[in-house]
């Protein structure tokens, strides 16, 4: 069981590295614009701040300690997510854009995970 925690740990902490290195490398595509340079820092704040503040959450003192970080991963990536949907109603990446189909889909899988994992700490921190 602990070795399955651990796999499913790395595998998250991966993806939201690779969702944070694939942020950066948008950058030229998104700061076209004021609006894009605007929504690119949006995006690069929140989308870059998820992985680390879940790495923090698995370093946590206490349950209380992981709820609280667990709460501001979630709140980052539903920020993160809304600047994804800007990005696309906008039209400042193409919606077929390889990125940004990438970028919507972990979001929104981060999003329910984080949602998930939340309601199951806040229930056991008896």
């Amino acid at each position: 069981m602990e070795n399955s925690k651990k796999s499913f740990r790395e595998n998250i902490s991966e993806r939201l590295l690779e969702f944070a290195a694939r942020i950066i490398k948008v950058e030229g595509q998104l700061c076209k614009t004021y609006a894009g340079k605007h929504i690119y820092g949006q995006l690069f704040r929140a989308g870059t701040s998820s992985g680390a503040n879940y790495e923090e959450s698995v370093a946590a003192e206490s349950k209380a300690d992981f709820i609280h970080k667990t709460q501001l991963v979630l709140k980052e990536m539903r920020e993160s997510n809304y600047w994804l949907r800007l990005i696309k109603k906008s039209k400042l990446l193409n919606e077929d854009h390889a990125d940004l189909k990438f970028f919507l889909q972990e979001s929104y899988e981060f999003i329910k995970i984080f949602s998930s994992s939340l309601v199951t700490a806040k229930r056991n921190r008896k």
